[in-house]
């Protein structure tokens, strides 16, 4: 969704780990290695490697580790993807301009390259924390499941397929947007400083900045799936309303969302501000934070 402020180089950095991390053999199955291939050449704005990796480069973890931890997730945000367009999920079509890896070829290796992306990146998280202490080790794995397993990304997803079946609460969308969205912009956030030994206040702001970011980042594309046609957004829009699933803006109405939006940049840039007084690098912040302001004057 955000088209990230970043340095040709580095996206250019990233774009290709992207694509070089993962080395897709010639006696791989044709439908298998295309699903794949078709994921791996259309990255997206590829906002959480670029907040991994500079996180990473603030706290001082070598460039390898910042790389492999960025790749990482961005491969886990890449097969929830998958996953989530799936028929017996969100049934879209489209996804970054083009048909949905599932209409190319076919349910079975959409699912199965998306579990190849997740093994890949288990893979990259290993290889990234090798050679830092046992109990670091631990903590930033234990952390990844945290974040992305039955109490996180998972349950989520599950609650966002189930929507019609639970309590009727207003505050069930967010609740659903803390698991799915905020999740992985926390590990992107968190996981890089960890490693690098970030005192617990500078972990306790990331933490804070997560969910802000990830629950505007969640208004603003539940906004798109209102307000938007497929050709703006690059994806299948109007899913929420034929699904019956979560949307934040459909649940506080569109003027609400916009303030709500607002709020959460207020406490994101006082955020920014605290952590940038504590490591200057986090700078970079401001630039992505500015993206926010870019996509809603897109929706007014």
């Amino acid at each position: 969704m955000l088209s990230v402020v970043q340095s040709a180089s580095t996206r250019k950095l990233l774009e290709d780990a992207f694509l070089s991390s993962f080395h897709l053999a010639s006696d791989i199955e044709h439908h298998l290695s295309g699903a794949l291939r078709e994921t791996l050449e259309r990255p997206g704005s590829m906002i959480r490697a670029d907040l991994a990796l500079r996180t990473g480069r603030t706290y001082g973890l070598p460039e390898g580790s910042a790389e492999k931890l960025a790749i990482a997730i961005e491969y886990f945000h890449t097969a929830s993807l998958v996953f989530d367009d799936l028929p017996c999920m969100d049934n879209a079509s489209h996804r970054r301009g083009a048909p949905c890896v599932h209409h190319l070829f076919g349910e079975g290796a959409a699912i199965l390259a998306a579990l190849a992306l997740i093994n890949r990146a288990y893979a990259l998280l290993w290889k990234a924390v090798a050679g830092f202490p046992v109990g670091l080790q631990s903590a930033c794995l234990d952390y990844v499941e945290q974040n992305l397993g039955v109490a996180g990304l998972l349950n989520g997803q599950s609650q966002d397929i189930n929507y019609s079946k639970l309590t009727a609460d207003s505050r069930v969308p967010q609740q659903i947007a803390l698991g799915k969205t905020v999740s992985l912009i926390r590990l992107a956030l968190v996981l890089p400083a960890m490693l690098g030994g970030a005192p617990p206040k500078e972990i306790h702001l990331l933490k804070r900045l997560a969910v802000s970011w990830g629950l505007s980042y969640q208004i603003v594309d539940d906004l798109k799936d209102i307000l938007h046609t497929a050709e703006q957004g690059g994806k299948t829009t109007a899913r929420d309303a034929d699904l019956d699933r979560p949307n934040l803006a459909l649940t506080i109405g569109i003027h609400e969302s916009f303030r709500k939006v607002d709020r959460l940049m207020r406490i994101s840039d006082r955020i920014i501000s605290k952590l940038s007084q504590r490591q200057p690098s986090f700078g970079f912040l401001n630039g992505i934070r500015e993206q926010f302001d870019k996509e809603l004057s897109t929706l007014s």
